[in-house]
């Protein structure tokens, strides 16, 4: 049964066009992101036209002299005067108009109808917010049950995203570190690997956070047994990252050489590549895996001349050009091949969770990897789409994926371009039309491309207390109201804005409960180093050294310089 509370009496227009006033005595249910309504006519209908409480303003109080002793009470003074101090407090309250919710389209109407003063206001119910706030309900196809809404008793009123909306339209998690920004990603991941979505996801982790998303395999809250559903989760360690060489473009090449190189050297590394292309292309070799010592014979050939004499005035030019492309380049085992590459078909399948591991991996390197993965997946999704890649072939990706940028202002920062950044921007505008979606995680807003973070149209937005960080956001954010905006000192860990299309309108949202393991714990030091001292770890670390100690019959002590052996 639905209980609309009656909590105040409309006072007039706000100061913005979609704004009203009531006035109130109730302190506690007109808290900042709570959602009430009053009703109007439109048409034959009667609408109760939902709004969210944005601001809040104490218009009436006890008098301060009846305040300024805290060991006295303020009723206690009230009674002694014979005046009734219960409900004396008297609120201002300031709402924005979302509009009445259209059950034909699952979306809210502004009907651009105002309140008349004297006008009911109503707390809006919580089976009424049920239906309204969220697009999906839980475990419904193509849902994603994040968490509750804040201002309700836990679990009360589920907030649940489109995860159409939130893949084809990108995604962004803002937070500060320890806000929970990794633990709602994985919130976000187990939904996506539940039966009623399936996804084919891929996780850039640098940190090596995510591998606790393995515990999902064998959890019988993943699998169904009507369709015999069971996702699969699988980690690429650094060691076996490989990146084909030929899927490097000239500007990945250029990014991986040291600081130094002059660009006359750069200028040779150019004419190789050109030289190099137009033999594949005369041989109609496009789709040759060449490798880097082709690359390098093109470079060494720029030392003779036409008549095949050597060009001494560009010797030492070319020379260091090739002793730098070595040490990138020319490395047993490194992550770079002639022939080798993880296939895409092993990377994104639906139902599976991949994991590509990046730790240890130097940070121009990772940058490189993800910008040639990103084009490639790109470019299967685009040949895929218009059926211009065979089954079975290398270019052949026959389903929607979703990437997840961990640490994402590595790979989009504010102010220079990497490698990763143009692919990014190209994804984020077009890949909607291809079935590529994107998701960005960051702690720091402020240092991410804010052409990358202005196209993600859904964002889950933690707490954040860095005054650059919470501008960048309020500036490239449009979903979110300033007001709500301004809450996000305030939040505590576990807390979120969610704003954009994946959710009708923006809410103020309690993340649920990990159902696998967060691998992102922060340590706790103290304990760490009591651990250490304790008579178990000393007699394990005794029993760990013992091989390594070396008996000696000879007592006496030996002298290596100073130091006392």
């Amino acid at each position: 049964m639905r209980t609309d509370f009656l909590t105040g009496t409309v006072k007039g227009p706000g100061e913005l066009p979609h704004e009203y006033l009531f006035i109130t005595k109730d302190n506690k249910r007109t808290r900042i992101g709570e959602f009430v309504y009053y009703q109007a006519k439109d048409g034959d209908e009667t609408r109760q036209i939902i709004g969210t409480i944005k601001g809040r303003k104490l218009i009436r109080n006890l008098p301060d002299a009846f305040l300024s002793d805290p060991n006295t009470p303020p009723a206690l003074v009230s009674s002694l005067i014979g005046f009734d101090a219960d409900g004396c407090e008297i609120y201002e309250i300031t709402v924005e108009t979302i509009g009445f919710f259209d059950t034909t389209v699952k979306d809210f109407n502004n009907p651009r109808i105002p309140p008349n003063p004297g006008d009911a206001c109503f707390l809006a119910s919580s089976e009424t917010l049920s239906e309204m706030l969220s697009p999906k309900r839980a475990e419904e196809l193509g849902s994603a049950h994040i968490g509750s809404l804040l201002t309700r008793k836990k679990g009360e009123v589920p907030v649940v995203l489109s995860v159409k909306d939130v893949v084809s339209t990108h995604l962004a998690i803002l937070a500060s570190t320890g806000s929970g920004k990794s633990y709602t990603a994985g919130v976000l991941i187990e939904e996506m690997m539940r039966p009623f979505n399936g996804a084919a996801v891929l996780i850039v982790d640098p940190h090596g956070e995510y591998h606790t998303m393995s515990s999902i395999m064998g959890n019988a809250q993943f699998a169904s047994e009507k369709s015999s559903y069971k996702p699969e989760v699988r980690i690429f360690t650094p060691d076996k990252i490989k990146v084909r060489f030929s899927t490097l473009t000239e500007a990945d090449i250029k990014y991986l050489l040291p600081e130094g190189t002059s660009d006359k050297m750069l200028h040779f590394l150019s004419l190789a590549f050109r030289s190099l292309n137009e033999k594949l292309r005369v041989e109609r070799r496009q789709d040759y895996a060449y490798a880097y010592h082709d690359l390098r014979d093109e470079v060494s050939n720029q030392k003779y001349t036409s008549e095949g004499k050597s060009d001494g005035g560009n010797v030492s030019s070319i020379e260091g050009l090739l002793w730098r492309l070595d040490s990138r380049f020319d490395r047993e085992g490194g992550i770079f091949s002639a022939q080798d590459h993880i296939p895409l078909k092993d990377l994104f399948a639906p139902g599976q969770c991949t994991i590509f591991q990046l730790s240890d991996i130097e940070q121009h390197e990772q940058q490189v990897i993800v910008g040639t993965l990103l084009r490639r997946v790109n470019k299967a999704r685009m040949l895929t789409v218009r059926g211009e890649s065979a089954p079975n072939t290398e270019n052949y990706l026959p389903y929607p994926v979703f990437t997840l940028l961990e640490e994402a202002h590595r790979f989009a920062p504010a102010g220079t371009s990497v490698v990763s950044t143009n692919i990014l921007k190209q994804i984020l505008s077009e890949g909607r039309k291809f079935g590529v979606g994107i998701g960005l995680i960051t702690q720091r807003p402020g240092k991410l491309d804010q052409d990358v973070l202005s196209q993600c149209m859904t964002q889950i937005i933690m707490r954040i207390v860095n005054p650059i960080d919470q501008q960048t956001v309020a500036q490239s954010v449009e979903g979110a109201g300033r007001a709500m905006l301004a809450e996000l000192p305030a939040l505590t860990k576990g807390q979120a804005i969610i704003s954009g299309v994946g959710i009708n309108t923006p809410v103020m949202c309690r993340i649920r409960p990990r159902l696998t393991k967060h691998g992102g714990e922060t340590f706790d030091a103290p304990d760490e180093w009591q651990k250490w001292h304790s008579s178990e770890s000393k007699d394990k670390r005794d029993q760990d050294n013992a091989p390594y100690l070396k008996p000696s019959s000879d007592k006496k002590l030996e002298k290596i310089g100073n130091i006392r052996i």
